[in-house]
């Protein structure tokens, strides 16, 4: 069809009356509503067969609430709740363990973790209790063990969990000496943290079990990191020439003890012997003396002969003067003493 011709007005009657005629031939407006009732009729099925399923993940709780009110929570799989809004879900990760970082954050994982400082001394510079400032990194690893309670009873959790995890760190780590953070009590001032942050979580009631608090990095700021890394040195060659020190002890002072026992016990067997020996004599003497006392004349006659034996034998030269064979009369003596022990007279 093609208007403005030459023709004139007749192409305008004509499709006039083309025009009419297809409007007498359109469906009955009954015929049409009901068509249209059921089409809608037809989406609605099938927008509230869509929104009647959901899937919770392997790692997930759904938390259900129907009309504004808790309903409950479902586990993993495919689960139905109603549609229109009525049912609502909230997928919360419970099997995962969440980490929150300070004093850096993780870059990337391709390959190998990168890692930033840049921007976060505001996070890792703290003060200690004898006021010098170390620069900490640490780790702050949780679960969700009540998805109601993390979803509900706190707006924004994972602010709450960076607000307290750092407040308590900076708390404790204020009371402590730089030279315990930096060195010996790490460990034990993470342990005393993580508890301190797990009691102040369940006292909001936020549903969050604190899994591991951990230093990354502990070290003195930039400016003073060559001095204390000195101070560093001369604490270790300190503790090393006190490991030798009682290295030499261990070695050393059990050996003189056992030498001083052993001297002990020689002086009182000594001392013992002594005394047994005095006893003895004694006792030898008191007897003597009893018969000395009996037969005195006898005794001293005995105990000048035995001490004669005794005497005798260590002189070299004996003279007896024989008092029945006249004044000064010396008697002869065969040396016995000079003659070797084969007995051919040979002199010494």
């Amino acid at each position: 069809m093609e208007f403005g011709n030459n023709n004139g007005g007749k192409d305008v009657v004509d499709a006039v009356i083309t025009a009419a005629g297809r409007f007498v031939q359109m469906p009955d407006p009954d015929n049409v509503s009901k068509k249209l009732a059921g089409i809608l009729v037809f989406l609605v099925a099938i927008t509230a067969l869509w929104g009647s399923f959901y899937t919770v993940g392997t790692e997930e709780k759904g938390v259900i609430l129907r009309l504004g009110r808790f309903s409950g929570i479902t586990s993993p799989g495919l689960q139905f709740k109603i549609p229109f809004g009525i049912d609502k879900v909230f997928l919360v990760q419970t099997e995962r363990v969440m980490k929150e970082e300070f004093g850096f954050r993780t870059m990337g994982y391709s390959g190998r973790s990168t890692y930033t400082k840049a921007g976060y001394s505001n996070e890792s510079l703290v003060l200690t209790g004898d006021l010098n400032v170390s620069d900490l990194e640490w780790i702050v690893q949780f679960k969700i063990e009540d998805p109601f309670k993390y979803v509900f009873n706190i707006e924004n959790p994972l602010e709450t969990i960076r607000d307290i995890s750092e407040a308590m760190t900076r708390k404790i780590v204020g009371d402590a000496n730089v030279t315990d953070v930096l060195t010996t009590d790490r460990a034990m001032l993470a342990a005393k943290i993580q508890d301190e942050i797990q009691r102040v979580l369940n006292s909001y009631e936020i549903g969050v079990r604190i899994v591991t608090f951990k230093f990354q990095d502990v070290n003195p700021p930039e400016s003073v990191k060559a001095a204390f890394n000195g101070v560093n040195e001369a604490e270790q060659q300190k503790e090393s020439l006190i490991l030798q020190a009682r290295e030499q002890y261990n070695q050393q002072v059990p050996r003189a003890r056992g030498e001083g026992k052993q001297m002990v016990q020689e002086a009182e067997g000594y001392a013992l012997e002594r005394i047994n020996r005095a006893q003895g004599e004694a006792l030898r003497f008191v007897a003597v003396l009893d018969e000395y006392k009996k037969f005195p004349e006898v005794t001293r006659r005995r105990l000048y002969l035995e001490t004669l034996e005794k005497v005798l034998p260590k002189m070299k030269d004996v003279i007896i003067i024989d008092d029945q064979a006249g004044k000064g009369s010396v008697l002869p003596l065969l040396p016995l003493q000079t003659f070797d022990s084969t007995g051919k007279g040979e002199k010494k």
